[in-house]
């Protein structure tokens, strides 16, 4: 699906990227990450997958030859991450060739995956063709929360299962949780699950109603908890053995750097890593996300074309994609997101902004704060 993050049924990344960048108005370089629903084909049916994904098929696929090209064409913008997502990527059939062409490319190829298809012939056929790192999603810590959400009766043995298998053969595995009032207050055992499963990372996404979760939008947290939630999650970060991302909650960076202050800190790389130099919404300034048809997005939820890959290179897009152009300059932001003080460690959910007033540079609706230099008029 087009929201999913490595896992996902949501959107997002196994592995740590950073930004291109915090300047006003810098330049494109390459991205960092590059999200890819292979297949929109799935065996779930997750209530807040935004391309309300299914069994397929689906005209329009693009065929391996043209996969193969496209990663042709990612491999020469640099050498991003590459998450293979769908629907569910191991639905589609050639997809260790992508894998392995794209580990011969020197991508970092990484994969989500619901885990239900996972088993150890699979797995060895992911570390075969160069796969890093795995996402599972988890968004219960028991089988009737998560199975509900997945509207799929063992969905979550299914995903443990998976996990194990991934545990067998040495494969690095990350958690994704996408955060909703169904289980805001579960998201503490669902941590602590992901601890004593041994993931390398816990990720969680704050849901974005676009597609199927459209129909969720009253299970979307408020601004209030929006923001206890990520002042949590960041006390976390020292008390647990796992790496934790805040994904379509761009508020983190802001916050991170609020509560670092508190403490006294310095935010650089030596005290903080990747989440020092990375940013909030990535969209189009170091994320990219590419449709099962060719479409490009600046994220799986913030459904704006810029650009065909059946008709032009990766690297056009881009690099000429006017859309993305906007993205990147922090000055058109509009309302508080254009005057904030963390505009450029954050940038406010773009897609939740496109959602809620059908400009996708408008400010974030779910965000508090308010920025030192306010607006006037």
């Amino acid at each position: 699906m087009r929201g999913k993050t490595l896992g996902m049924k949501h959107h997002g990344h196994p592995g740590h990227p950073n930004s291109q960048g915090t300047g006003h108005g810098h330049g494109p370089g390459g991205p960092r990450l590059v999200a890819w629903e292979i297949t929109r084909t799935c065996n779930l049916n997750c209530v807040h997958c935004r391309a309300a994904a299914g069994r397929g098929p689906y005209p329009g696929e693009l065929s391996g030859e043209k996969c193969l090209g496209i990663l042709d064409e990612i491999a020469e913008t640099g050498n991003p991450i590459v998450i293979l997502t769908g629907g569910e990527p191991l639905l589609r059939k050639d997809v260790f060739t992508l894998a392995r062409h794209g580990t011969e490319r020197g991508l970092r190829m990484v994969m989500a995956t619901n885990g239900t298809l996972l088993d150890d012939a699979v797995a060895r056929q992911m570390k075969e063709a160069g796969i890093q790192r795995v996402s599972i999603s988890l968004d219960g810590s028991d089988n009737t929360r998560h199975d509900q959400f997945r509207q799929v009766q063992g969905a979550f043995e299914g995903a443990l299962r998976g996990i194990e298998c991934l545990k067998r053969n040495g494969l690095e595995f990350q958690i994704n949780t996408t955060v909703t009032r169904h289980n805001l207050g579960d998201i503490e055992k669902i941590l602590a699950l992901a601890v004593r499963l041994g993931a390398s990372a816990h990720h969680i996404f704050l849901l974005v109603p676009t597609g199927r979760a459209k129909e969720m939008a009253d299970q979307e947290i408020d601004s209030v908890e929006y923001e206890r939630l990520l002042e949590w999650f960041y006390r976390k970060r020292f008390e647990v053995p796992l790496h934790l991302k805040a994904t379509c909650a761009p508020h983190y960076y802001r916050i991170l750097r609020q509560q670092a202050h508190l403490r006294g800190e310095r935010v650089d790389f030596d005290t903080y890593g990747m989440d020092a130099v990375t940013r909030g919404c990535l969209g189009g300034t170091a994320f990219a996300f590419i449709a099962y048809d060719g479409i490009v997005q600046p994220c799986g939820y913030l459904e704006l074309e810029c650009g065909d890959l059946r008709r032009q290179s990766f690297g056009q897009v881009w690099e000429e994609s006017d859309i993305f152009r906007k993205l990147r300059d922090y000055k058109s932001y509009k309302g508080k997101c254009g005057i904030c003080e963390y505009v450029a460690v954050c940038g406010g959910c773009r897609a939740r902004a496109f959602e809620a007033t059908g400009d996708f540079l408008s400010e974030e609706p779910l965000c508090s704060h308010i920025p030192r230099r306010r607006i006037h008029g």
